[in-house]
């Protein structure tokens, strides 16, 4: 027969567990962020030669977790990096309609003008910077609002666009890929595709064999990126944004935990999909703390 007072002394402490495991997804995995270093020398990259990268994805401003001020020290604390190329991949606005109570567009891009690196700082849109900008939506192009304040904050944008960089460690390309789900939520025209990227047209502006860098928000283009990518840079998953022994329930991506989180190296190719900072949908985080990554390549 079942002791009375033992079964509910288990109950309660199954709910307090429980109630302290939210707690902790909610108000404290998501509301500090460290550094994730990756060292690596991938395929083609000059002997001898170092390259220290920062990576900023998914702030996702106006969410729960990132407040304005928030974006500042985030900035202070890639700053005190010290890295050599700032790049921003994408999801800068929360996942929802805009509200009133928002920061601009020009507020947090100016908090983000602020990251310093000799060889610049960069960015591509994500999916949200899309969905939340109803004008771009309605006539299926841009320019996005998020677009508009990095460019008027001295970020160049980089939509299916390559630009070769002189760096500490020589020659750069680096290129930016439009964004694979601009138009996922929206009704099109029969045979108008849901995402603006153009990897051929990308990849064809490159004219000399100087290691190539490609930032894309979804990191789905990796299944068929070509070897001469040195580097695919993405954000998008969060993670998992849940993540328990290194497997997520739910990635938003094609190809569920394979391209989830972290370097993964296929056929010589190497991907580094950054967790991001901010939180998408639900407020909270677990196995999946925000993270600046800082990769250091050579």
């Amino acid at each position: 027969m079942l002791d009375r007072r033992r079964v509910l002394r288990t109950l309660a402490g199954l709910f307090l567990s429980g109630f302290g495991l939210g707690g902790y997804a909610y108000a404290w995995e998501p509301a500090r962020q460290g550094v994730t270093r990756y060292r690596l020398k991938p395929a083609g990259w000059p002997d001898g030669k170092q390259l220290r990268l920062a990576v900023i994805s998914d702030l996702h401003v106006g969410g729960v977790h990132m407040p304005l001020s928030r974006v500042g020290a985030i900035v202070d604390q890639v700053n005190l990096l010290k890295p050599d190329l700032v790049l921003l991949l994408g999801d800068f606005v929360a996942s929802r309609a805009r509200r009133p109570g928002d920061p601009a567009p020009s507020e947090w891009a100016s908090e983000l003008a602020r990251l310093a690196a000799p060889a610049g700082r960069f960015a591509v849109l994500g999916n949200h910077d899309w969905w939340q900008d109803e004008r771009a939506q309605h006539r299926l192009g841009g320019p996005t609002q998020a677009g508009l304040a990095l460019e008027t904050a001295g970020i160049p944008v980089l939509e299916n666009r390559a630009l070769r960089l002189e760096t500490g460690a020589g020659p750069l390309w680096l290129a930016g890929l439009g964004d694979q789900e601009a138009f996922a939520m929206r009704r099109r025209p029969r045979g108008r595709r849901y995402g603006i990227d153009d990897l051929p047209a990308t990849l064809a502006m490159f004219e000399d064999d100087a290691p190539l860098i490609l930032m894309a928000h979804e990191p789905d283009i990796f299944a068929g990126a070509p070897a001469r990518i040195t580097l695919t840079l993405s954000g998008h998953t969060h993670g998992g944004q849940v993540r328990l022994f290194g497997w997520s329930p739910l990635v938003p991506s094609r190809y569920g935990n394979r391209y989830a989180y972290g370097h993964v190296r296929e056929n010589g190719r190497d991907l580094i999909v950054s967790a991001g900072l901010g939180t998408s949908k639900l407020p909270i985080r677990l196995g999946a703390p925000p993270e600046i990554v800082l990769v250091e390549l050579g």
